[in-house]
């Protein structure tokens, strides 16, 4: 307990650091951590102090540190490095997380990595780098323990003893022929309860669903996600095995997946983290905050279209951002389902009739209940059912809209190839306030001409 509590204290002790004494002591808590904690730490410190703790790391824990930061502090670290230095922070790394490190260096500097690297390592890492990280060939790493189908399990059993340790996550063992075909799995538990006498033909398991090395990260995880599988080989075009993929990198695809959607929808790039600098953090949100103006000018000059009724009646200002916002509220929920149904690989060509088709319904059943509630509203507080009938049909048709934009949008801009999740909340902003402003003041313009 007490442990845990001077591990809490660890971030705020670093202003208190005034001597060499301090930093021994704060060197000294941070490498008594579990790696995943140091990096924890790591990146919840400020740029200043984050340097300060990566410099305490001992040298034999820096790259396991490495290999679990952000893409965005990795760089950070890495900015400056000799070819030499960031090769050994490889040592201990697995090829797929040298690989994801080496894709985002500058080109010109991966050959001087990959040449002060041992032999070894190069050809694990080479093996992997031609996927694109997005890729079950970037996600896989190449430490397979493979055997061949007329082995038994006695000898399978000596074979693994004469390992010193096997690869972490294995719960079953690759079977291949000669040439490295992909026949099927061995698990671990068949190996330990099967006759020594019995060969592997015998007991392995070959309706297992190889995963192409060209498949989609996001595409992976589903498939974990619904076989519940602990790990999976990767195969090329021919059938042949190249790798393996792990729950734990998965994982990591689930999140960075879940980080990418909750940003976007805000509209900040996911290479912002928490702790960016003002430097790098003011250009990307400017760029979408411009976007955003554009979006508000064009609302801006439907309702000029109208302002002689405004002044007419004043209270058109006053509820005028009520039909916007309700339809900007209900279209972004829509918006939020339906960007996850196509991060979960859910929505197809077979089903999206039926998807807007239900939605339009909850939108309409909606645009009913809250025409009414804001009808009566407006007619008793203005004293003028004019007014009434005026935003509750404003509000009836935008929230029908917007039930539609917002699960017609990301699909649209998907077969764009644009991202939904950071371009879906902009462009459906846009579609609410306009048709809400358009439809509100028309109608009034039409009642008060």
């Amino acid at each position: 307990m007490a442990k845990n509590a001077s591990q809490l204290s660890l971030l705020s002790r670093i202003d208190q650091v005034i001597d060499p004494a301090d930093l021994k002591r704060l060197g000294h808590m941070l490498n008594n951590l579990p790696i995943p904690d140091i990096a924890h730490h790591i990146e919840s410190a400020p740029p200043r102090a984050r340097q300060i703790l990566w410099e305490l790391v001992d040298e034999e824990f820096e790259g396991e540190v490495l290999g679990e930061l952000s893409e965005q502090v990795q760089q950070e670290f890495l900015k400056g490095m000799e070819s030499s230095e960031v090769a050994s922070l490889f040592e201990n790394l697995d090829a797929d997380d040298i690989a994801d490190i080496l894709q985002n260096l500058p080109d010109q500097v991966i050959p001087e990595i990959l040449q002060a690297m041992d032999e070894q390592d190069r050809h694990r890492v080479e093996s992997v780098l031609p996927y694109p990280e997005d890729t079950a060939g970037g996600l896989m790493n190449t430490d397979t323990i493979t055997v061949r189908p007329d082995l038994t399990m006695e000898v399978v059993l000596r074979y693994l003893r004469r390992h010193e340790q096997i690869p972490e996550v294995t719960d079953n063992l690759f079977v291949v022929n000669r040439t490295d075909l992909f026949l099927g799995i061995l698990p671990i538990r068949k190996i330990l309860t099967s006759s020594p006498n019995i060969t592997v033909r015998e007991v392995m398991i070959t309706d297992v669903q190889a995963i192409p090395a060209s498949m989609a990260d996001s595409e992976v995880a589903h498939l974990f996600e619904r076989h519940d599988w602990v790990s999976a080989p990767v195969v090329d075009d021919h059938g042949k095995l190249l790798g393996r993929i792990t729950i734990d990198d998965v994982v990591d695809v689930i999140l960075e997946d879940a980080d990418h959607s909750l940003l976007g929808l805000a509209g900040v790039s996911d290479e912002e983290e928490t702790f960016t600098t003002v430097r790098r953090a003011a250009p990307g949100r400017a760029l979408w905050l411009s976007v955003n103006l554009v979006a508000a000018l064009i609302a801006a000059s439907v309702v000029n279209l109208f302002s002689e009724t405004i002044e007419k009646v004043v209270a058109l200002a006053v509820l005028m951002p009520i039909v916007a916002n309700m339809g900007g509220v209900a279209g972004h929920q829509t918006l939020t389902v339906v960007v996850r149904g196509i991060a979960l690989g859910q929505i197809t060509r077979d089903n999206l009739r039926w998807l807007l088709s239900k939605e339009v319904t909850v939108g309409a059943l909606n645009a009913l209940l809250w025409a009414i509630v804001m009808g009566s509203i407006a007619s008793w507080w203005f004293s003028d059912y004019h007014i009434g009938v005026i935003i509750a049909s404003a509000m009836a048709i935008n929230l029908v809209t917007a039930a539609l934009a917002g699960a017609a949008l990301p699909v649209l801009l998907k077969k764009l190839s644009i991202d939904p999740a950071l371009a879906g909340s902009m462009a459906l902003t846009t579609v609410t306030d306009v048709v809400g402003f358009l439809s509100f003041l028309g109608l009034a313009t039409l009642f008060y001409a």
